[in-house]
């Protein structure tokens, strides 16, 4: 009785393997009802520009970040590109697809020294109304992550010509790192 457990064990094993390596008949992705299931593989990806995010591209997998309801994106950071420091209004939980994404909280844009390496697989949350920057340091790879969050997910900037004035997060941030 044991030999056969051990044989029937064997023998299932084998037939995984050989359909995990292509000898089985596997279907074709374009056999999936498309009323039933969105697929979108890497190739298809259409990379735009992120809106106000220099060296960075985007896509936004479902819904419409600039919009309420729930939304996911791809980001793409170049290497040697941040975001500033800003906040959203609504948390946005970020998982990190491939590369090392580089991220800090609070005011001091200093993302060669203070900015920490999150690796791919690593997942994080945005916490609505706090002060962070994020991107893909100089001379390493870029960074994909996938964020999802629930819209709109407007980008409040602490610094440059649209910078939030007056009291509020950025503010606060700014005194707590000792920033003018």
């Amino acid at each position: 009785m044991k030999k056969i457990v051990i044989a029937v064990a064997a023998l299932a094993a084998s037939a995984g393997l050989g359909y995990a390596a292509g000898v089985g008949n596997v279907p074709d992705i374009a056999s999936l009802n498309a009323s039933a299931m969105k697929v979108v593989i890497p190739e298809n990806i259409k990379w735009g520009p992120a809106a106000g995010l220099e060296g960075t591209d985007s896509y936004t997998l479902v819904g419409d970040p600039g919009k309420p309801g729930f939304y996911v994106v791809l980001n793409r950071f170049h290497p040697g590109y941040f975001s500033h420091p800003h906040y959203h209004e609504n948390d946005r939980y970020i998982m990190v697809l491939s590369g090392t994404w580089w991220a800090a909280t609070g005011a001091k844009d200093d993302p060669e020294h203070i900015t920490v390496p999150i690796k791919a697989g690593s997942f994080a949350i945005h916490k609505g109304r706090e002060v962070h920057f994020d991107g893909a340091r100089a001379g390493n790879e870029e960074a994909v992550v996938m964020i999802f969050g629930e819209g709109p997910g407007t980008r409040h900037e602490c610094e440059g010509p649209t910078a939030e004035k007056g009291p509020g997060p950025c503010e606060d941030a700014r005194k707590l790192a000792g920033v003018n």
